[in-house]
């Protein structure tokens, strides 16, 4: 594949990405829709999930991301290793999740990973965020009980905002007081290795739907 240049922030409020993105038949997609579902939230070139897929096949995964050009080469990657448990979507996650999880057969989606957004330091600017408050809503309306929220962010500010957002909803609970010392996932972020390599640290929770 070619290398491409790709910007690194897009602003989630400009006008293009209000609508929603049309949804697949996932029939289409997944070689097997009886497998549970992990939905990555902001998946940049998708690089977790294609070594989740290859890790656990027994899971179908499925990558947001509002950056185009990175879905398509994760997905012709995807297409060159002939994997049929992984799928990526160009997407404004705050304006297609709802139409997404509705598409999907009920308890389907199983995990829900958000890992290193976007900052977005300054204040005005914090809308921007992918975890706003309806995000939060939209996974508690559709996901089942039991399943499971993972979160993280080398940034204190954004995992304090995450924390509070979805363990101060009644439908969700934290799995831990303190911050998690080790990833629960199979597979570290490419972010998360380079952090840790350069002795940062990671704020990491766990959540259950109730």
């Amino acid at each position: 594949m070619s290398l491409i240049r790709v910007r690194e922030h897009v602003n989630p409020l400009a006008l293009k990405y209000q609508q929603p993105t049309e949804i697949p038949h996932w029939e289409s997609v997944y070689a097997d829709l009886s497998r549970p579902l992990h939905l990555d939230i902001g998946c940049a070139k998708g690089r977790f999930l294609q070594k989740m897929a290859q890790t656990d096949p027994s899971w179908n995964y499925l990558g947001l991301e509002i950056r185009s050009p990175l879905v398509v080469h994760a997905n012709e990657w995807r297409d060159e290793q002939g994997l049929k448990n992984l799928h990526f979507l160009a997407c404004n996650a705050n304006k297609t999740l709802r139409p997404l999880l509705q598409s999907l057969v009920p308890g389907q989606l199983q995990r829900v990973t958000i890992q290193f957004p976007d900052p977005w330091f300054k204040k005005k600017h914090h809308k921007r965020r992918v975890v706003q408050p309806p995000l939060v809503q939209d996974l508690a309306d559709f996901m089942a009980p039991g399943t499971e929220v993972f979160i993280q962010s080398d940034v204190l500010e954004v995992a304090e905002e995450m924390r509070d957002r979805f363990g101060n909803h009644p439908a969700f609970q934290l799995q831990s007081i303190d911050w998690l010392d080790t990833n629960p996932m199979l597979v570290p972020t490419e972010r998360e290795l380079a952090t840790l390599r350069d002795g940062d640290p990671v704020y990491r929770l766990l959540l259950k739907h109730r």
